[in-house]
């Protein structure tokens, strides 16, 4: 069970205690607590006149009694507005994902924790992912975070290389877009820290978009197909690359880390349907706090 689907249940049952409580309980607790404060004003018409301590305590005590919410509905209406509040946050605007792997290095790095936005390309409903209302589609150079189509449990998070109806080439670990070659350049090296190896990096332009990537010189640039390649037909595997033709309705992607992510290559292509937003910002990372901002 997903965190959006546990996010959704929680705001469904605490909600309907909520509107339980406000609508039923609480007026029948407050219509109790009247009655029992009539009673006790009559039996105490003297004592309360005179203000004597003990009697005006003893009915601030029953005010509360009879009017406080039972400890199962406060912590569970209670919380239903922080939970409606993050569910409709994460829903339709923001949601935070953390970094797991250095396939996106050196544009993302292990750690960090990033937003998407869930509007860019539509609002969907949640869980289901169905889109309500189109409002953009991806472009070529974002950064997406979408359902891994081999298994939709797990999200993924690559740049969108090739369009619906692109023709994409990658051979010799150099990029063709529609016949025309990505303009890259080398831009010095980048130390992987985790692998303990230094890559080639290089900048990329795919648009309008500059952004770096990383090339392992040591690495070959054998991709294959794993048997859950969403479209065989769409692709071709040539030597030392692949040639492919975008399907309707799908979008090609890379990792910036080049020679160290499973993608496109591996398992096809992304359909629109498996998209969840763009990714636009690292809003922490514990061990690099610096990495903090904004990114393309």
């Amino acid at each position: 069970m997903n965190f959006s689907l546990i996010l959704f249940i929680l705001t469904v049952v605490t909600g309907a205690l909520w509107f339980l409580d406000v609508f039923y309980l609480g007026p029948k607790r407050r219509a109790i607590a009247q009655d029992e404060l009539i009673a006790f004003d009559q039996d105490n018409e003297e004592a309360l006149r005179n203000k004597v301590q003990a009697v005006v305590s003893q009915r601030n005590a029953i005010l509360a009694r009879t009017t406080e919410r039972p400890k199962w509905l406060e912590y569970t209406a209670g919380f239903f507005p922080v939970i409606f509040f993050i569910f409709i946050l994460r829903s339709f605007l923001f949601e935070p994902f953390r970094i797991p792997s250095g396939s996106m290095m050196p544009t993302l790095e292990t750690g960090d924790f990033i937003l998407v936005n869930k509007y860019n390309y539509g609002l969907r409903l949640p869980v289901l992912n169905t889109k309500i209302v189109p409002i953009g589609e991806p472009q070529r150079g974002d950064v997406i975070v979408f359902r891994y189509p081999p298994n939709e449990s797990i999200d993924y998070i690559k740049r969108v290389v090739g369009l619906p109806g692109d023709k994409i080439e990658y051979i010799n670990k150099k990029l063709t877009i529609n016949g025309k070659p990505v303009p890259l350049k080398a831009d010095g090296k980048y130390y992987d820290e985790a692998k303990l190896q230094e890559l080639d990096q290089l900048e990329e332009k795919l648009g309008e978009k500059n952004h770096k990537i990383l090339n392992d010189k040591y690495s070959t640039n054998n991709a294959y197909a794993l048997p859950t390649f969403t479209d065989p037909d769409a692709c071709e595997y040539v030597s030392n690359g692949i040639v492919c033709t975008v399907p309707k309705d799908k979008y090609f992607v890379l990792g910036d880390n080049r020679d160290n992510s499973e993608d496109s290559r591996y398992w096809g292509f992304v359909p629109e349907k498996n998209l969840v937003g763009r990714a636009f910002m690292v809003w922490m990372n514990v061990s690099k706090p610096s990495r903090i901002g904004f990114f393309d």
